[in-house]
């Protein structure tokens, strides 16, 4: 036979083998009816086929039980001692997630709520709503038996929940979830700490090493900062769309109110509590119906509070402050802020035996004093209700105590692009 003929007949052997080999990858029926299994794949109703990245990411290492776990697999088992594989194939949101387990008893329906793999930097970075296409795969003892297709929307990782309605229509608080935008271990922290020295209102942070008064004039010198930085008070907080059964808000994190200069009540609480926490200075966000306000522990065993209206320093912008070459020009700015001041101030500046560093230190501490006195009344009016865990009207979040069920969002932001 010549080598041609050997080449053709080898070529003609393979075709034939490879046919034969494609017919045995055709796929089996399984030995396992569908609808006996009954397989389902099922997502929270309350969360009205919603996912909420910020939730996601702030229950990351949460071991307890959850609130409200998100999906769920139902499965009667056809035999006992069934091994089960689910495949949860990989998506723009979730790497493939395989979960295993036995059903040991034929005829018992059983029910799954999976570790799903989630893509974390992906929904750190999520701005916009869109949608996402999940598949979950059921295999019995190996042999595939059922597919499971579901789409869900996603939203910004903005997007903080703030209360859902369940299945029974009660109505559940997830305010609790505002802890997660607070951030000690932000990498911009040691960039803003490096600025708040060089102001000089405090030479180093001690937390609570020292005595009350050192307590206070740390949380001063932030004070300050905030207002030389010039951050405004911007009452943004609606979300892209309500849903039937979820309640929302928008939340700026730490980098974005620090590139932004804007700030609502809760965003100012968290960039503060963000600061104080990580110095080491305990704070608690108060949550009233439509309010925020931040409270600081003055001393370690967390016995004495003072409490902070941080909206009342975006009421000041000491970057506008400034000597202008004209001295009635001055002054006449400085007449702005003269509820801020002593009455003899501004003589005494336009005397020359006062500086303009040390007016706008003045007009600061004002507004830090009356800022620490504006949410007296309500704490005492609605203290015991901060306390009542049946009150879902108000609440009191202690950042420190929260810590081991809400771990802070943690995003990469580039720092020096901003610069």
């Amino acid at each position: 036979m010549t080598i041609k003929h050997l080449a053709t007949t080898f070529a003609i052997t393979t075709i034939i083998a490879t046919l034969f080999s494609c017919s045995d990858t055709v796929k089996k029926k399984s030995s396992f009816d569908p609808q006996l299994v009954n397989f389902q794949a099922s997502y929270n109703r309350s969360f009205d086929n919603t996912l909420y990245p910020s939730y996601i990411l702030a229950m990351a290492n949460y071991n307890g039980k959850k609130e409200t776990d998100l999906f769920t697999m139902a499965i009667t088992a056809p035999k006992n001692n069934s091994v089960v594989r689910i495949v949860i194939d990989s998506s723009k949101l979730n790497y493939v997630t395989t979960i295993q387990t036995t059903l040991k008893q034929s005829g018992q329906r059983y029910k799954i709520t999976p570790l799903i793999k989630w893509k974390y930097d992906e929904l750190s970075h999520i701005k916009q709503p869109a949608m996402v296409d999940l598949t979950f795969t059921l295999y019995i003892n190996d042999e595939e038996v059922d597919i499971k297709n579901m789409r869900l929307n996603y939203r910004s990782v903005n997007e903080c929940l703030l209360g859902l309605r369940d299945s029974t229509n009660q109505y559940i608080d997830y305010r609790w979830l505002f802890v997660a935008f607070v951030n000690e271990e932000h990498p911009y922290l040691d960039h803003i700490l490096d600025e708040i020295l060089q102001q000089g209102i405090v030479s180093r942070f001690s937390g609570y090493q020292m005595n009350e008064k050192h307590v206070n004039e740390q949380v001063f010198a932030i004070w300050y900062y905030i207002q030389t930085k010039g951050i405004r008070y911007s009452s943004i907080s609606n979300t892209s769309k309500s849903t039937k059964t979820a309640n929302t808000q928008y939340i700026r994190f730490l980098d974005e109110v620090y590139h932004n200069k804007q700030a609502n009540c809760i965003d100012a609480c968290v960039f503060m509590a963000s600061i104080l926490e990580k110095i080491g200075i305990h704070t608690v966000i108060f949550l009233d119906p439509s309010h925020a306000y931040l409270g600081y522990y003055k001393d370690k065993k967390k016995k004495k509070m003072a409490l902070l209206e941080t909206t009342i320093a975006g009421n000041i912008n000491l970057n506008a402050i400034v000597e202008t070459g004209d001295h009635e020009q001055t002054l006449r700015l400085l007449q702005k802020y003269s509820k801020y001041l002593q009455h003899n101030e501004l003589q005494k500046y336009e005397n020359g035996t006062i500086s303009i560093s040390q007016i706008k230190e003045n007009i600061s501490r004002e507004s830090f004093r009356i800022a620490t006195n504006y949410d007296i009344d309500r704490y005492n009016k609605n203290k015991k209700m901060y306390n009542d865990p049946k009150e879902d009207r108000f609440s009191m979040l202690d950042i420190s105590d929260l810590r081991g069920k809400v771990q802070p969002i943690v995003r990469e932001p580039d720092f020096y692009k901003h610069k």
